[in-house]
């Protein structure tokens, strides 16, 4: 095993080579000896190697005692619903989210759906696996099976009025991954004329990485959009707790405008809310949230401490730029079924278009979308560019944020890969192109000295 499949927020890497059967075996064990639970939740994506990560799973969990309920092929945000809304004690997915099909990993959680982080015991259990350390029980556990899609889809209908919502034509894309099941159990309680786009279950993902913020994975929805003359597009990544947006014209609409959307919608509804963004990019959500009399907090990146935040704030909702949205009464957790659900309503209620929805926020706030930079020193370039920026107002909750009254960027080392973000935004598209020149150029010269 690699140890450094052990990320900020989850566990991650190429099976078999740097993951396999036996870190999975360990990782059950360790998680019943950090934990102690009496009933666990196991699912998987679709990946090939799943159902056998899941058999060694089974086995650790078995030998230690712990009870398992196995609900099958799912979306990651369907075992947050499993674990909070029946009661368990926590839960594992196998899942890789976006990563390649070479990748597979584990989502963890523990009771109530709470995020298991670098900051909340997930290095504990590193440490445990790879001293190979054993819960062993003289009673094993059971195993039960569950399917859970028909309670799943009922609840997060919930959050929107089905009988408001018109008739919409929409493209939806699942990447190969279970959205496609989800999707079709909305349908038949919503109207819905559905143009279904890799829509059955291939862990072998044949149209590449299940990625729908790399530029290139868009054009299969982005020109679907435009022959069928839909609504609007949806696409949600392979494991489904992130979901993207295209307007009527085919356009990709940043993550960060979906959550400035979504802040205003529940504020609307829950005046004085505490809402909660990223440090990458902030001036539409933050100036929606103080419009709308709310509270606006930015956080570090990443689900884990997203959620943790969420917590300790009670907030009523959550968004990052990178398609991850989360609501307090979805057990301060994240869903990528939610917004879509919640725009199909938007549309219906105000008779927009997708485009005119968001033209609040597109026509005057102008983003770079994020530009990434393979840099080996990290530290140092972030350190010559609070040096060389001074003069701005500087925050530090996630790498660095340098403000000025009409631009203002955000640098931040990955936690999954050894790149630099830049994303970058202004009060002008000239300003923009400006500074994203200038911020490209000082990257240049900094690694030509280095």
């Amino acid at each position: 095993m690699n140890s450094s499949i052990f990320k900020a927020y989850d566990i991650r890497g190429i099976y078999p080579s740097e993951l396999d059967e036996e870190t999975a075996y360990y990782l059950a064990h360790a998680y019943a000896l950090k934990f102690r639970p009496k009933t666990v939740v196991i699912g998987r994506d679709v990946r090939l190697s799943g159902l056998s990560l899941v058999g060694a799973l089974k086995k650790g969990f078995m030998e230690a005692g712990v009870d398992m309920v196995d609900i099958g092929v799912i979306t990651t945000d369907m075992l947050y619903f499993a674990v909070a809304h029946y009661g368990y004690d926590g839960g594992i997915t196998v899942s890789a989210s976006h990563n390649p099909k070479e990748y597979n990993g584990f989502k963890l959680v523990k009771k109530g759906s709470e995020a298991i982080s670098s900051d909340s015991g997930l290095f504990q259990l590193k440490e445990f696996v790879l001293a190979k350390q054993k819960k062993i029980s003289n009673q094993l556990g059971k195993l039960e099976e569950k399917n859970i899609v028909l309670d799943y889809v009922q609840f997060i209908l919930s959050f929107v009025d089905p009988g408001k919502i018109d008739k919409k034509k929409v493209v939806a894309n699942s990447n190969f991954g279970f959205a496609s099941h989800v999707v079709d159990g909305l349908a038949k309680y919503i109207p819905l004329e559905l143009t279904r786009i890799n829509w059955e279950l291939d862990g072998n993902f044949p149209k590449g990485r299940p990625d729908p913020l790399i530029p290139g994975s868009r054009v299969e929805i982005m020109e679907t959009v435009k022959k069928e003359k839909t609504d609007f597009g949806v696409a949600w990544d392979a494991d489904a707790d992130r979901c993207f947006f295209f307007d009527e014209k085919g356009n990709f609409i940043d993550g960060y405008f979906i959550t400035a959307l979504l802040a205003e919608y529940f504020l609307k509804r829950h005046p004085g809310e505490k809402i909660i963004g990223d440090p990458r990019l902030v001036w539409a959500t933050h100036d929606v949230v103080i419009n709308n009399g709310g509270m606006h907090i930015i956080n570090k990146v990443g689900h884990t401490f997203i959620k943790e935040r969420m917590r300790a704030e009670n907030a009523i909702f959550a968004g990052e730029m990178s398609g991850h949205y989360y609501f307090r009464d979805y057990f301060y957790a994240d869903n990528g079924m939610i917004p879509f659900l919640i725009i199909l309503q938007m549309l219906s209620e105000t008779g927009k278009i997708m485009s005119k929805l968001l033209e609040p926020f597109t026509s005057k706030y102008f983003v770079s979308g994020e530009i990434n930079f393979e840099i080996k020193n990290k530290e140092a370039l972030l350190r010559e560019a609070e040096k060389k920026y001074q003069d701005s107002s500087i925050e530090h909750v996630d790498g660095l944020s340098v403000e000025y009254a009409d631009w203002r960027f955000n640098f931040r080392s990955s936690n999954t890969e050894n790149l630099v973000r830049l994303n970058l935004e202004a009060r002008s598209l000239e300003i923009l192109q400006q500074k994203t020149d200038e911020l490209t150029q000082f990257i240049r010269e900094f690694t030509h000295i280095t």
